[in-house]
Formats: C-alpha cells, sequence, structure tokens
C-alpha cells in the first residue's frame, strides 16, 4: 500500500496565496515568531516525522489494539518510542506560551500539525490532542498555582490530559451527571463516580495524565447550573513538580471499539480520588466549553484527513489497477485493460474526495484565522476581543464539525468503492479508514447535536438569524468583486442566489418554529448540511480566484496544479453543491410526517 504523504503543496497554497497567513502572522502578537521560513521549515519537518514515524504505525496498531493487564493499560509496539520522539521534537509545545516551556507560536499552527498527525495516524494523535485541550482549559481557567503545577510538563509533553464528561446514564445531557465531590479541610475534593468512553484515560505513553472532571458539589442545584470543574491527576505532583503517590482513579476496562483501536478508550473509575476545583463554583459546564469548542475544531479534522488519506491510496490504485476497456476508447493499448482512472464513475468517486479533502482543509484554516484571534484575545485579556472571535468561530464550530465529519464519512467509503472487493479487505487499509473514521461523526456532539447548536442556539436563540445574514454578508460581498470576471462569474451569480436563500431559510424555519417547537429539531440536520454546502462553495470560490488569477500572471505553483484546483472547483459546482437543495427542500418539509405515527406503532413484530 502507498503511504501517507503530507499534502505540502495544497497546505502552503492556502496559507500564502488563498488566506494570506504570513500578513496574518505579522499582525498577530504572536506571530512575530511565525515567519514564512520558520513555517515552512515546521510544515516540512511535521510532515516528515509523519510520514516516516507514524504512518508506518497506522495498520500495524490497529492489529495489536491497546491491552489492559493487572490495571495497566500498554499502547501498541512502536507507540510509545514514537511519542518519546514528539515529545522531545517539542510537538506538544508549538503554540503554547513560551512561560511555561511552549514556542509561543499561533494557535493555528497548531492545526496545521495536528492536521498532518490526525490524516497519518488519527488514533496516535488522540492522546497529544487530548492533552492540548486539557491545557487550554488550564491556562484559561486555572489558578496560578494550577499553571505553574500543570502547564510546563503538560506543555513538554511528559504529561498528558484528558476530558472526563460522558457517564453510563449520560451523554450529551450533562445535566443528569452524578460524580460527586465532597469537600476537604485542606481545600481539595474527593471525587466518586464513573466516567465512560474516555479517550486516552490511561496509558502509557506519560509518567502522568491529568484528568478534567465534572462532577456535583454536594449543595449543587440540579441541572447544569450545578457542575463544577476539577482538576484529577493520575499520580499527585509533588511540590518540585514530579510525580508523587498514586490517585483513586483507575482505568476499569477498554472499549471494544468499531475503530481507531490503538487509542486507548477507558471507563474511569473515580474512587474517593483527590481533585482541585479549576474554575467558579457550579460553572464547570462554562469553563469545559473552553475545551469543548477545541476538542470540536479538532474533531473537525476527521473529516478532512480521511478523505485525503483515502484519496490518497484510492488515487495510486486507481492509476495502476486495469479492468475493462475506457467507454471512449482504448487508452492504454499496450496493456490487457485501462486502468481505473480513465473510468468516468471511477472519476466521480476519486474527484468527490479531491473535493472534500481540498475544501475541507480550506475551511479549516479559513477558521484558524478567526481561531487565532479569539486565542489573542484571551491571552491579552482584551475580552471583547475574545468574544467577537469566539461568535463568529462558534458560528462555524458545528458546521466543520458536522458537516467535514459526515463527508469524511463518505470520502473513506468512496476510497474502499475504488478499491472494490478488495477495499473490503484488512490488508489493503481501506476498510480501517473507515472504521477509524466513522466515530467523528459521534463525539465531541454527534451531528445531530451540532446541527441542533447551530440552528436551534446559534442562529435562533442567540442572534435571531444575525450570524447568517453576517456570514452571507460576507459571501455576497465577495461575490460582487467577481462578478465581471468570465471565469468566476457563474461561481459569483450562484453565491448570491445561494447567500439570499440561505438568509431566506432562516427566516422561514424560524417563522414555522414559532407555531410548532419540534421544527427546530425536525429541520436542524438538513439546516446544518446546507450551510455546510454553502460554506464550503464560498470556500472553493475563493480558492478558483486565486487559481484563476495565477494562470493569468504566474504564481508559487505550476499552471498544471492551478488549473486542477479550477477543475476540481468546477466539479464541486456542478456535482456536489445540488445536494443543498435537496436539503433546502427537506428543512422545510412539515414535522407531520416525522411525528404522526405513534411511537408503538414504529414497528409490527411477532
Amino acid at each position: 500500500m502507498p503511504v501517507y504523504k503530507a499534502p505540502l503543496r495544497d497546505m502552503k497554497f492556502l496559507l500564502n496565496e488563498v488566506f494570506d497567513y504570513p500578513g496574518h502572522y505579522e499582525a498577530l502578537a504572536s506571530g512575530g515568531n511565525a515567519t514564512p521560513d520558520i513555517v515552512d521549515a515546521i510544515l516540512t519537518e511535521c510532515g516528515r516525522f509523519c510520514e516516516e514515524v507514524l504512518s508506518p504505525l497506522y495498520q500495524s496498531g490497529d492489529d495489536e489494539g491497546c491491552k489492559l493487564e493487572d490495571g495497566i493499560v500498554t499502547t501498541p509496539r512502536g507507540y510509545k518510542e514514537a511519542y518519546v520522539q514528539y515529545a522531545m521534537g517539542g510537538w506538544q509545545g508549538l503554540s503554547a506560551p513560551e512561560e511555561f516551556g511552549g514556542q509561543g507560536l499561533p494557535a493555528s499552527m497548531g492545526l496545521l500539525k495536528q492536521e498532518m498527525m490526525g490524516t497519518a495516524n488519527w488514533s496516535f494523535s488522540m492522546y497529544p490532542g487530548l492533552s492540548l485541550g486539557a491545557m487550554n482549559t488550564i491556562f484559561l481557567h486555572g489558578s496560578a498555582t494550577q499553571k505553574h503545577t500543570y502547564l510546563t510538563p503538560l506543555t513538554e509533553g511528559r504529561w498528558g490530559g484528558t476530558m472526563c464528561l460522558t457517564e453510563p446514564q449520560c451523554g450529551t445531557d450533562l445535566g443528569q451527571v452524578k460524580t460527586r465531590a465532597e469537600p476537604q479541610a485542606d481545600g481539595s475534593y474527593r471525587l466518586t463516580g464513573t466516567k465512560i468512553f474516555i479517550s486516552s484515560g490511561d496509558h502509557d505513553l506519560t509518567e502522568n495524565i491529568v484528568h478534567i472532571v465534572l462532577a456535583r458539589l454536594p449543595d449543587a442545584p440540579k441541572g447544569t447550573r450545578g457542575i463544577s470543574l476539577f482538576i484529577v491527576p493520575k499520580f499527585l505532583p509533588t511540590e518540585e513538580g514530579g510525580v508523587g503517590e498514586r490517585n483513586a482513579v483507575t482505568c476499569g476496562s477498554l472499549e471494544k471499539k468499531m475503530g481507531i483501536k490503538a487509542s486507548a478508550t477507558c471507563v474511569m473509575n473515580f474512587d474517593g480520588a483527590t481533585g482541585f476545583l479549576i474554575g467558579p463554583e457550579n460553572e464547570g459546564l462554562n469553563c469545559m466549553f473552553t475545551f469543548m469548542n477545541t476538542a470540536r475544531i479538532g474533531t473537525a479534522i476527521q473529516g478532512v484527513g480521511p478523505a485525503e488519506l483515502s484519496y490518497q491510496w484510492a488515487l495510486a490504485y486507481a492509476r495502476e489497477r486495469r479492468s475493462m476497456r475506457a467507454l471512449s476508447g482504448k487508452k492504454e493499448p499496450d496493456q490487457i485493460a485501462d486502468a481505473l482512472i480513465y473510468h468516468a464513475d471511477v472519476r466521480r468517486m476519486l474527484l468527490t474526495q479531491k473535493a472534500i479533502a481540498e475544501g475541507g482543509r480550506a475551511m479549516l484554516y479559513y477558521a484558524a484565522r478567526l481561531a487565532d484571534h479569539m486565542v489573542e484575545g484571551h491571552t491579552a485579556g482584551d475580552q471583547k476581543k475574545a468574544e467577537k472571535y469566539d461568535d463568529k468561530l462558534g458560528f462555524l464550530t458545528p458546521i466543520l464539525k458536522g458537516f467535514l465529519t459526515e463527508l469524511g464519512c463518505e470520502a473513506a467509503n468512496l476510497g474502499m468503492q475504488v478499491f472494490g472487493g478488495h477495499g473490503y479487505i484488512r490488508e489493503h487499509g481501506m476498510e480501517q479508514i473507515v472504521r477509524d473514521t466513522r466515530i467523528a461523526t459521534l463525539y465531541e456532539g454527534t451531528t445531530g447535536i451540532q446541527a441542533l447548536d447551530l440552528l436551534g442556539r446559534k442562529v435562533l436563540l442567540m442572534t435571531q438569524g444575525g450570524a447568517v445574514r453576517d456570514f452571507t454578508l460576507k459571501i455576497a460581498n465577495f461575490a460582487r468583486k467577481h462578478l465581471t470576471d468570465k471565469r468566476l462569474r457563474p461561481y459569483a451569480v450562484e453565491l448570491l442566489k445561494l447567500s439570499a436563500q440561505w438568509n431566506l431559510l432562516t427566516v422561514r424555519v424560524m417563522l414555522a418554529a414559532r407555531k410548532d417547537r419540534d421544527v427546530v429539531s425536525a429541520a436542524a440536520n438538513d439546516f446544518l448540511m446546507y450551510s455546510g454546502y454553502v460554506t464550503m462553495a464560498y470556500i472553493w470560490a475563493r480558492q478558483a480566484a486565486v487559481a484563476a488569477d495565477r494562470v493569468r500572471k504566474g504564481g508559487e505553483e505550476s499552471e498544471a496544479f492551478y488549473r486542477a484546483k479550477l477543475a476540481t472547483a468546477e466539479f464541486y459546482y456542478e456535482r456536489l453543491l445540488p445536494r443543498a437543495q435537496a436539503h433546502a427542500t427537506s428543512m422545510l418539509s412539515p414535522t407531520e410526517n416525522l411525528m404522526q405515527l405513534d411511537a408503538e406503532d414504529m414497528a409490527f413484530i411477532g
């Protein structure tokens, strides 16, 4: 099988030519060291690490999985050595503050790193990825003592981190959390309860694991208003910064999963474990949203990564595998049959993968610029700036997470389809990509939850449609600038139509929801997918605008590269974007066709 190759040419095209990251970094307080030469060196070295160290462990890690024996969790062969290289390379602290041992680079640099790592080996990337969320939570909400104790070893990669939310009786509905936190005389707390589905809950990669745990104080109000947030380390820290006695937190079992088998997903038992309150009492959910937004943006990468990896492997296979002759005539007359890539239906699958991978990557990079400004606002104590960009990013987050992971699953399945029967066989690796990708639409909030967050919370409740109006204004302004460009006019006209339609759909759903509350839930998924297709159309048009200009004037890449961008944009607009209209029709469909059937009449069996 082909190995993963970091898509550096496409990454640099987006960074340097589409989104002007050099200018963006110059305007950031944290961007002084992110010069084009430094960024290029980081991308090249990270790509090498992912290609040579992480990618070879992808299939072997799946075959071996993690093991729990005598209370000790071990990762697959090669993982510990790879993690040592990762930590020694300073990758964990790439975007962390310098005062805690990080390199102080913009947050977006961490996303670029995560994309390559996640594409090469998603299971491995889960371990340091969860630590980043813990670091962000402690940095924003921890006390000075907590920052001093935990951030340096987390930044250095000596310690790992987790998020512990879900319990056996509740997933999304965190108001049902039962884990108890009892205050102690020394100011600490004793936590008792069980958490499930805890990624990186226990492993052998780091000397300590810092759990960020949701729990209830004895006198806490019911529901989500009564949840507090705690730091619960696996080993209690010593005053010297090392690890002390073992805390009363253990891995009860490893989940037997469909995919990402090399990532330890644990049932964690807290049996009177010592914990420390982080943030105000009963405001744990607000503090955790920092963690959740970080995690959701990170999870969106698992839509782009599998699309990229599956496309790379499927493309190589389609170029080599021969079957029948192309309908338009022989393409390789000296061969027994033509390669798969000459068949139009195979091209359809490959171009769908390409459009999803490259369009999704561009959507992530667009959002990463907003994340840089949001983080800088928090770091500088500029709450107004932080909130401004948090709102902008908050609108895009459910689209990125929900839409891109759904399309990532589609792309992974298409890659398996290109291989035919061979794709169903484990040794070729395509079915592993499908299995590993499937979880992305479930964790950190299912697609349905993301859709409700987008439509119900961000659009209707918080902004009364303002979030859509603001974003579509940006799209419309871009489109108007390109109406006179013959090559881009079809895209510009379509974007103007979609901008108007998106606002009209929002108003119609809003009015319908006043009479029938179920409308929000019934329309949410279609609203999210529609929003995703329109957002990707805008992002593809931006790529096409740059590519068309470079074809005329020249650029950093070859003319063939830019023409490929234009061809892929055309494919997206003509073959994939029409799906948006099906979602537009469906979201306005009355709720009666969903709710009229009585629950007991859903099936007649026996």
